[in-house]
């Protein structure tokens, strides 16, 4: 049985990936397809019923994201997900910086679902318009 959300730790930070594409530029499908990623321990996707790139939806008190899960290379880290810097990390992360000017990456609570099917992952202007009214 398959459980319908997951709760998990929020972990967010920079990747090979996400590095790469970005100088490939942000608009690029390379950048899109390394970053709009949930990177999961295989045990939790069992768990919660997801396979490798399906669409799953990551909330957190800050937002909620439409983001493609994939099993996490670095394992085992059940109960923890990755998600890399990006726009789409940043609707989920609280963005209060206490005075030194960077948002809090690590450390935030979340529950993962599967997405429903009408809801695609965004890309960057859509993401950008709804969440921002701009892009």
């Amino acid at each position: 049985m398959s459980l319908s959300k997951l709760k998990v730790v929020l972990v967010t930070g920079r990747s090979i990936e996400q590095g790469v594409s970005k100088e490939r530029g942000k608009i690029s499908d390379e950048y899109f397809q390394s970053v709009a990623t949930c990177h999961m321990d295989p045990d939790d996707m069992k768990e919660l019923g997801v396979k490798e790139g399906a669409n799953v939806r990551v909330t957190t008190e800050f937002g909620s994201v439409v983001v493609k899960a994939v099993k996490s290379k670095r394992t085992p880290h059940k109960g923890t997900v990755f998600i890399p810097y990006g726009p789409w990390a940043s609707i989920v992360v609280n963005p209060t910086t206490s005075s030194v000017g960077m948002p809090y990456f690590k450390g935030i609570p979340a529950e993962v679902e599967v997405a429903p099917k009408e809801e695609p992952i965004l890309s960057l202007r859509e993401l950008l318009r709804r969440h921002f009214g701009r892009g």
